[in-house]
């Protein structure tokens, strides 16, 4: 595969520390930063990533794919968790095969979330040889790292491309830090040896990084794949490195972009990891798709990474999926648990409601309710949100003041408090949403 040379290559490293690196200081997020859109699926779970579309949500499986069952299971329980895409391996002939039979039965039981097919080294030939695999898939997943190497690497790259090009299917080209394009970056590390002023290692394979995606996507226009069949995607494990990698990627193109830290790694690190990078990132107008590469719990829940990368765009403001439940930290005031268990218990019902609740209450995903512990803070906080509850603290007079769109309505107290609280919250979101209820009622 052709080189291509970037500008200023290799003179002026992908440093995330360099001021003109880093954007003008604004006080909300940058403009989104123009892509070309990309439809992926056909039908009711068709989603559009880039040209200014709402940024879309996505995981990946983590069962065999050639296990029919576990697979259709997990994807479905993916998509209802809220992802909009879902990958899924097809690394050998018994996955690829069973992938037609995965997307028939998702459809049988109302699952149309869009299937993205990962493919390593032998992608060329698992779309070739299972035709009916090319057909149920909506997105490809190719890394230019691993399609191939030396003399064959143009062939099989080539030979993905044209099976996408055959089947209208989308193209995501991957980049990744731990399989870069050996050959390229033997290239650069040569090149940046014989400059006379030569740049830091690791900035070079940031550039082997751009260039391996920004290559490989110009070498697809060139066999004939659209740029609106295309999305890139850049991912390293370090944060700094991805936020310098994909500010780069965006600065010299216009294609769709995936953000993920890959291997962001287990719990909170992960979680931590991922929101900084991709939330720098967002926050620059820069990223059309997301997925948190979450390492679960020996038999965690998958949906974890859904739920995180739901949450990092509802509270930066991009999206909103569900109500927003604000709960103080707890201190010396607060030695009661009541507080705790109410936000807790608020919290989960609000998330187990809510597949009800988007068929019956349109909008309620925008509701705001606030779980405070005490009187400091718990009065105002209360008002700020739609619907508030202010719990007694440590010594404080046993009752909980209830205020509803800013104003003080009514004061709860004895054991049945947390019970009489959702009543109240029910009640509010079936006066304010249930108006397309009462309609189809009628």
């Amino acid at each position: 595969m052709e080189v291509m040379e970037a500008p200023d290559a290799l003179a002026n490293p992908l440093d995330s520390r360099s001021p003109s690196k880093r954007g003008p200081e604004i006080a909300g997020p940058a403009p989104r930063h123009r892509t070309v859109g990309v439809q992926i699926g056909q039908g009711e779970g068709a989603v559009t990533v880039g040209g200014g579309a709402p940024i879309v949500v996505q995981s990946m499986t983590n069962t065999d794919t050639a296990d029919i069952d576990g697979t259709v299971a997990q994807v479905a329980q993916l998509a209802r968790a809220g992802s909009e895409l879902v990958r899924i391996t097809v690394d050998r002939d018994e996955a690829a095969a069973a992938v037609p039979k995965i997307r028939e039965r998702l459809d049988r039981i109302g699952v149309h979330v869009p299937l993205v097919g990962d493919f390593h080294y032998i992608g060329h030939k698992l779309l070739s040889d299972h035709p009916a695999c090319a057909e149920a898939l909506a997105k490809y997943r190719i890394n230019p790292g691993n399609v191939g190497f030396k003399e064959k690497k143009d062939t099989q790259f080539s030979t993905i491309v044209e099976q996408a090009i055959k089947y209208g299917k989308t193209v995501r080209i991957g980049a990744n830090w731990g399989s870069l394009d050996g050959e390229l970056l033997t290239h650069l590390m040569d090149e940046n040896a014989r400059s006379p002023a030569p740049i830091d290692a690791r900035a070079v394979m940031r550039e082997a990084m751009v260039q391996s995606a920004l290559t490989s996507a110009d070498r697809a226009v060139a066999l004939g794949l659209p740029k609106d069949r295309i999305i890139l995607s850049a991912k390293v494990s370090a944060v700094q490195d991805l936020i310098a990698v994909y500010r780069e990627v965006a600065r010299r193109s216009d294609y769709a972009i995936h953000l993920g830290l890959t291997e962001a790694g287990m719990g909170s690190k992960g979680i931590v990891a991922a929101s900084a990078a991709i939330g720098v990132l967002l926050q620059e107008g820069i990223g059309d798709t997301i997925r948190y590469s979450l390492t679960p719990e020996p038999g965690g829940d998958r949906t974890v990474e859904v739920k995180a990368a739901q949450e990092l765009l509802q509270t930066m403001g991009f999206r909103t999926f569900v109500p927003l439940v604000a709960a103080c930290p707890g201190c010396g005031r607060t030695t009661s648990t009541t507080f705790q268990e109410l936000a807790r218990d608020i919290q989960n019902w609000i998330s187990t409601s809510m597949p009800e609740w988007k068929k019956t209450y349109p909008g309620v995903e925008g509701l705001n309710v606030a779980v405070m512990g005490c009187i400091v803070n718990g009065p105002g906080e209360s008002k700020h949100a739609d619907i508030g509850i202010s719990l007694p603290g440590t010594g404080e007079s046993p009752s909980a003041p209830v205020f509803i769109d800013g104003k003080k309505a009514m004061t709860l107290r004895g054991a049945t408090l947390a019970k009489d609280f959702e009543a109240i919250v029910i009640d509010y979101i079936e006066r304010r949403f249930g108006q397309g209820k009462r309609d189809a009622a009628e």
